[in-house]
């Protein structure tokens, strides 16, 4: 099944591999890709789905070192060099949508830009920055009701510059400790306005950023990615986590989202996603699945063929195998990656990974 295509709402997939979205830090100037990025996207167009790194919807929202963005026309046709080059070799693609809210530092961010969450507590850790090496993360300001409307505003925006540059659609960021998973979590979100102090309430910005969206390009063009029992960024589990989750994976199914990609990092040492739950998601979404953690291509293809989930999602093999579908076709070994190159500038540990047939 791994190999066979697939129908992802209107889109043809050439097989159910997906390519999972991955901070690589290699837009340099203006949070802008260029030529570089493209011809790493253009490498691993084999996958039946490429979902890119994790991209700003604004200037807020660029947190990390050398992220891209998606709010103005130059990244627009930055990313329409990706985009062209991914669908001239056959691959299809969504943008992952990632403001990073307090998960940021002042640094990182350009001219005018505030690091936004929905409470004051500062992320725990510390984050690079190039003009200042390894700081702790910058204070958060609290979101206004304001501030939260102009953000699902600045989504729906994003959306609309996704189709412009060529994407097959979007991902929704709402897991790993980021701005929209910092509404859903009780651990971090302290409000008792209507964003906070309930599940509803927790939910509503998820709902109100999906919404805008599906409004914006239509609901076959939008996924959504969640990690509910995550601990990434100061999250963690809490009381009724399982019940909120359900919660809103079906108000986004009713919506008819296109996907909901489902996160399990226990395979990097963080707490699993119990079996039962992941049972009870499958359950409630309607369409298309995605499972990602630690897959490799018989435990992908067990997955499938449990009907555990639609589609498979791989991380860290497709950095170092650009093509990894050819390889787990054939049985081939894998190629380790350079984790000392995952986030550096340059082509070292990102395009000069060869291929089989190299």
């Amino acid at each position: 099944m791994l190999f066979e295509s697939f129908d992802l709402g209107r889109i043809r997939l050439a097989n159910r591999s997906v390519m999972a979205p991955m901070t690589r830090s290699r837009c340099s100037q203006n949070s802008t890709p260029d030529a570089l990025v493209a011809k790493y996207y253009e490498q691993r167009a084999s996958a039946g789905l490429i979902v890119t790194e994790g991209t700003s919807p604004s200037p807020n929202g660029v947190g990390y070192a050398r992220i891209p963005g998606l709010y103005n026309e130059e990244q627009v046709q930055g990313w329409r060099l990706v985009t062209n080059a991914t669908h001239q070799a056959g691959g299809k693609i969504f943008v992952q949508l990632m403001h990073t809210g307090r998960v940021s530092h002042q640094d990182n961010l350009p001219a005018g830009a505030h690091v936004f969450a929905p409470s004051a507590e500062v992320c725990p850790g510390e984050m690079w920055t190039d003009k200042g090496g390894m700081q702790s993360h910058t204070a958060p300001v609290v979101m206004t009701e304001a501030d939260i409307a102009q953000s699902v505003a600045e989504f729906a925006s994003a959306a609309k510059l996704a189709i412009e540059a060529g994407f097959d659609g979007i991902e929704l960021h709402a897991a790993n400790g980021y701005l929209i998973e910092q509404f859903l979590n009780a651990n971090v979100n302290k409000r008792s306005d209507g964003y906070g102090g309930s599940v509803d309430a927790r939910n509503r910005f998820a709902i109100e950023v999906a919404q805008a969206c599906v409004t914006a390009i239509g609901a076959d063009k939008v996924g959504i990615r969640i990690s509910p029992h995550g601990v990434f960024n100061g999250t963690g589990a809490f009381d009724g986590v399982e019940a909120q989750f359900l919660a809103l994976t079906k108000k986004v199914s009713d919506m008819g989202l296109v996907y909901l990609h489902l996160v399990d990092h226990s395979a990097m040492g963080a707490p699993p996603v119990p079996a039962e739950f992941k049972a009870k998601l499958r359950a409630a979404f309607a369409q298309t699945f995605i499972a990602v953690g630690g897959f490799d291509a018989q435990s992908a293809e067990q997955a499938l063929q449990a009907k555990e989930a639609d589609l498979i999602a791989f991380g860290r093999p497709f950095i170092s195998n650009p093509d990894l579908v050819a390889r787990m076709k054939s049985g081939a070994a894998l190629s380790a990656p350079d984790m000392g190159t995952f986030y550096t500038p340059g082509e070292k540990g990102y395009s000069d990974y060869p291929t089989l047939s190299a």
